[in-house]
Formats: C-alpha cells, structure tokens, sequence
C-alpha cells in the first residue's frame, strides 16, 4: 500500500476485537512516530502505550465511552511544552508537534492492518494521574488501537474548493 492508499484507507474505528497487537506492531507504530518532524527538531512529544487492562480501563475516569476500552491497547500523545520552539509571537509548537507525531501514528496503524480513533475529548487531569505523568507533561491525544471488528464507511469531506485558496 502506498501512501496515498493509506491516507484514504483510514477511518475512525469504534469497534476493536480482543486479540492483541503483536509487539513489532507496537514498536514500529511508535518509531514511526519517533520519526515524524518537528519545529526545529526540538521533539518535545513523548507516547505512552497502555497495554494494562488495569490501567487501561481507570482511562475511563477521564473518557467514558464504551468502545474506547475494547481494543487492547490505548496510546496516549503527550507533549512537553518547555522543550518546544516558540515562533517569535511566542506561540509554543508543542501541540503542533504531537499532533503531527500522531498522525503519524495513527497513519501506520492503517499501514499494518490495525484500527484506531483520534480522541482529544478526555479529562486530562485525570489522564495525567492515571499515567502517573510527571509535571510539565501535557496529554494531548490518545487513541485505541486494534484490530477493527467492522471497518465505517468514509465520512464526508468537503470539497477542494471549500478549503483551498489559490493565489
């Protein structure tokens, strides 16, 4: 598959099968990540990778949807707004940076056959306990990511002209 069968291929999955992700899976997932840029390759994102059922389902205290537990592995992009760039209006690049990182992620996923949904929608104070995460680390994504027990139709989306100024 190349990279344009990917990007069009994936799609927010709600339905995960129990089986596990296989490890090489795992890491290869998160050295695709690894690899994605950043503003002056500062790489203030960091991952961590929810194998523990335990561990995976207290998740539900800071997101309480069903189908988000089913699958077997839950991984949560977090960024580290201290080692970020600045641009000189002083905007941080930090969440830029881990939302590129987990594309990235998300898009290799698809890649190796696995399933997962972007979800920004948490309780991040609860997150950052759950994930025993140290001060000045940010959660800012997670995602599910399994084996898709049935695969949604494509959503809509506009149209180029919609979204694209030519000048």
């Amino acid at each position: 598959m190349d990279i344009y069968e990917i990007i069009k291929k994936r799609r927010s999955v709600r339905s995960y099968k129990p089986d596990p992700v296989e490890e090489e899976k795992i890491q290869r997932l998160l050295d695709i990540a690894r690899s994605a840029p950043s503003a002056a390759n500062r790489q203030p994102v960091c991952f961590v990778a929810v194998k523990n059922e335990k561990i995976r389902l207290q998740l539900k205290k800071a997101y309480d949807e069903k189908w988000f537990y089913t699958a077997p592995l839950i991984i949560c992009a977090c960024y580290i707004p201290e080692k970020a760039w600045k641009r000189s209006d002083g905007k941080n690049y930090a969440d830029i940076d881990a939302a590129i990182a987990m594309d990235h992620l998300i898009l290799a996923a698809t890649a190796e056959g696995l399933a997962t949904c972007w979800v920004a929608a948490f309780k991040t104070s609860f997150v950052k306990t759950i994930l025993n995460l140290p001060p000045g680390i940010e959660p800012i994504a997670m995602t599910p990511v399994g084996y898709p027990l049935e695969i949604p139709e494509p959503t809509y989306r506009k149209p180029q002209e919609e979204m694209v100024t030519f000048l």
